[in-house]
C-alpha cells in the first residue's frame, strides 16, 4: 500500500517566485513580509489563525512593529492578511487591507495562486516602503524571506 501524500501547495518554481517577490518587497523598507501556508485552517476565521501564526513566528518582535503576514489555508481555500500595529494604521487602516485582500481573492478565484501571492506581497512592500522607508540604523532582514509551510 502506498502512503497518502498531500499535493504540494506550491511547486519549486512557484516557491522561488514568491520568495523573490518577498525579497523585492523588502528591498526599500525596514518592514518585513512573510507568507505562511498550510492545508487546513484550524479556526473558522482565517484572520484569527493568521494572528496566532503571526505571534508564533515572532513577527511582533520587529524593531518598528511593521511586519505583515500573508496567511493561506490552501485546501480550505481561506486566507488572511495581518499587519502589526504600526503598519496597520499607517497604511490606511481597514480600507487598504480590504483592497489588498480583494486583489488576492480575485487571483485565487482564477486559481492564480503564485501570481496572487506575488502581487499581494509586492503591494504590501510598496505600502511598507512608503511608510517605513529603508533606514540603515534598523537591522536589515529581521525575519527570514522564506515561505513557511504548516501542516
Amino acid at each position: 500500500m502506498f502512503p497518502f501524500r498531500k499535493k504540494p501547495m506550491l511547486d519549486k518554481d512557484s516557491q522561488q517566485r514568491v520568495v523573490a517577490a518577498i525579497k523585492q518587497a523588502e528591498s526599500n523598507t525596514t518592514g518585513e513580509v512573510r507568507v505562511y501556508m498550510e492545508h487546513h485552517c484550524s479556526y473558522m476565521d482565517a484572520l484569527d489563525r493568521a494572528k496566532e501564526v503571526f505571534h508564533k513566528l515572532g513577527m511582533e518582535k520587529t524593531e518598528r512593529r511593521n511586519a505583515v503576514l500573508v496567511y493561506m489555508a490552501f485546501t480550505d481555500r481561506q486566507f488572511a492578511i495581518f499587519g502589526d500595529v504600526e503598519i496597520y494604521h499607517k497604511a490606511g487602516g481597514p480600507q487598504f487591507w480590504q483592497v489588498a485582500a480583494d486583489d488576492l481573492k480575485e487571483h485565487l478565484k482564477k486559481n492564480e495562486i503564485t501570481e496572487g501571492l506575488c502581487d499581494c506581497v509586492l503591494d504590501l512592500g510598496n505600502a511598507l516602503a512608503e511608510h517605513f522607508p529603508y533606514d540603515p540604523s534598523v537591522p536589515k532582514n529581521e525575519l527570514p524571506d522564506e515561505i513557511v509551510f504548516g501542516k
